[in-house]
């Protein structure tokens, strides 16, 4: 086994030297070793520029001077892929901006998990129905859903699918970002409708009420879309778990600005909580790219889990560098994150703070259907920002597992969503996501929490 070093060299194969998990076995090697060959040899995804710009706001949100909006599928699909399914997460993620931009009163910066969100981490190696056991599913990158032999044996040649279809989402979001679909004036009439649509409308009735005013004002002004490029184009970043390493090493380059290395699969790079081992390879791989990075915290990790985190991936403590992602479920996160915050905080590592309430939440309903109580996600949020506040750190962040379409994966919410009422529409690759409405109410809530933080702070002004 190799040991870590921060002093040890460095390549994008070195990960290869270390134990890794939740790794397919790929019995076809000469196919593997044909396709990444192919794949090493495509154009890179995104550009080192993005990244660095990303790391800079992922500062600014460790300072508490913006807010890190993170989220789309749990798993992207070959089969449902879609412009229009693209087009309704991006309309959906700006949506939730410009809530939490006006209640903030800081920027917003946008992270869809999308453009790569195909591997996924499963708990067993095998999945057992009607008494035959397969190999899991892990996402489209590895194998399919469907349960037979063929089905479930991991292909190499899916990492090109993946790439070609990354492609396509990116060229899409690029153009969706700067093409007037972010038009502030166009996304805000999207939430009016859903203020009059929805049966708790006059809860975010006054906090809708006043960004027309807002809007209204700067218009009087002569402050419009037409003469202000920055009220119709975002920034719209995309991030995924580097799960499947195999994948991200054909795609790292060397940035011929600064000599440095980045995965340009994505913006931004993710380690789940089953991969982070700190002799593993998940880490040994992402320490070397420039990336900023994520890895994900649940509630039995320690402090010295953490701080060996930070060594690894962020030896420097520079800033923007190191997202940690708390996901620890509705009751383990009072009794287990106060004294990890605590305790970590006083080290004083450069650290921007985000929170997954979706993972910690997941159960089997009577009916079998995997989901998530939207009172609960509510409920893991709130206390993340009251550990925060309480310990003098501060919540930067938000990670959603949601879509635009109207599914019913999660109950609760405005809707009323039951057990009963899953059947209806469960699409899902994988875990529950939130709908496009529970996502916004669940927008305009956050939206509260930080309007009531820059109260406390004196930095919002009503």
């Amino acid at each position: 086994m190799v040991a870590h070093t921060t002093s040890k060299p460095w390549d994008r194969r070195s990960w290869r030297a270390f134990p890794i998990k939740q790794a397919p076995i790929y019995r076809d090697t000469t196919t593997l070793e044909s396709t990444e060959a192919e794949l090493a040899s495509y154009p890179p995804l995104v550009f080192a520029g993005e990244a660095r710009m990303l790391k800079a706001r992922f500062a600014q949100a460790q300072q508490g001077k913006a807010f890190l909006l993170q989220g789309g599928d749990c798993a992207e699909s070959f089969s449902q892929f879609s412009g229009s399914g693209i087009r309704d997460l991006f309309k959906l993620i700006i949506q939730m901006g410009a809530i939490l931009t006006f209640a903030g009163s800081c920027p917003i910066i946008k992270v869809g998990r999308m453009a790569g969100q195909f591997a996924k981490p499963r708990s067993a190696d095998f999945e057992e129905v009607n008494g035959a056991s397969l190999p899991s599913y892990r996402g489209d990158i590895i194998n399919a859903l469907a349960f037979d032999n063929d089905a479930r044996e991991p292909s190499p040649k899916r990492m090109l699918q993946a790439y070609h279809q990354s492609s396509a989402t990116l060229n899409l979001l690029r153009a969706f970002a700067s093409g007037g679909l972010a038009d502030l004036n166009e996304v805000h009439r999207w939430n009016l409708d859903f203020v009059k649509s929805n049966p708790l409308g006059q809860k975010y009735e006054k906090l809708a009420e006043s960004i027309t005013q807002a809007l209204g004002f700067m218009s009087a002004c002569g402050i419009d879309s037409n003469n202000t490029p920055t009220l119709k184009t975002t920034e719209f970043y995309t991030s995924h778990e580097a799960l499947l390493l195999n994948y991200e090493e054909q795609l790292v380059r060397q940035d011929s600005l600064s000599g440095k290395w980045y995965d340009c699969s994505a913006h931004m790079l993710w380690i789940g909580e089953r991969t982070r081992d700190l002799d593993g390879a998940h880490l040994e791989f992402l320490r070397g790219v420039e990336n900023p990075v994520g890895v994900k915290i649940g509630p039995n990790a320690t402090k010295d889990e953490i701080l060996g985190i930070c060594d690894i991936l962020n030896p420097h403590n520079e800033p923007g560098r190191l997202n940690l992602i708390v996901r620890m479920g509705a009751d383990l996160i009072e009794k287990n994150f106060p004294k990890l915050l605590e305790s970590v905080h006083r080290e004083g590592r450069a650290i921007l703070w985000s929170c997954d309430p979706m993972h910690g939440n997941t159960i089997k309903a009577s009916n079998g259907y995997k989901t998530r109580a939207f009172d609960r996600i509510l409920s893991e949020v709130k206390s993340f920002f009251a550990i925060h506040k309480a310990c003098g750190s501060i919540a930067g962040g938000i990670h959603l597992e949601m879509t635009g379409a109207d599914v019913t994966e999660c109950v609760g919410g405005s809707q009323a969503i039951t057990e009963a009422n899953l059947a209806s529409c469960y699409s899902t690759q994988c875990d529950p996501r939130l709908n496009a409405t529970q996502a916004i109410e669940l927008a305009f809530l956050v939206a509260e929490i930080l309007k009531e933080r820059n109260v406390d702070s004196g930095s919002f002004i009503a």
